[in-house]
């Protein structure tokens, strides 16, 4: 196997730990009889290259690289409870899903109770 094939398996087995469904739909959350269900967006890119080459007065040489980055960002809940479920837009990608589900859960109770809440 030459470099870049083992630098690109190494990588790509290195992406696929953290892609599974833990890492989209996170671990449930019980608060008030509401069970919360994080719904999570994954975005990265990787690349990778390798090569070999000679030089007259340096010789034979090869190299390889690669790197990648990526971002997790929340995109809602579920809640689920004894009246049935509920989906809840998270509509700021910058707070985690569950510092927005404790937040907004009165809220979404009142809701599923079917009470009006008051702006604040």
């Amino acid at each position: 196997m030459s470099a870049s094939d083992e630098l690109i398996k190494t990588t790509v087995n290195e992406i696929e730990k953290i892609l599974n469904t833990k890492t989209v739909v996170g671990e449930p959350t019980t608060i008030e009889g509401n069970t919360i269900i994080p719904l999570i967006s994954i975005g990265f890119a990787f690349g990778a290259g390798a090569g070999t080459g000679k030089n007259k007065d340096v010789g034979e040489g090869e190299g390889g690289g690669g790197g990648g980055g990526g971002g997790v960002k929340p995109v809602a809940v579920v809640v689920i409870n004894k009246d049935g479920f509920h989906i809840e837009s998270i509509k700021s990608g910058m707070a985690s899903v569950i510092e927005k589900a404790v937040d907004k859960g009165p809220e979404m109770v009142d809701r599923m109770r079917g009470k009006k809440t008051e702006e604040k």
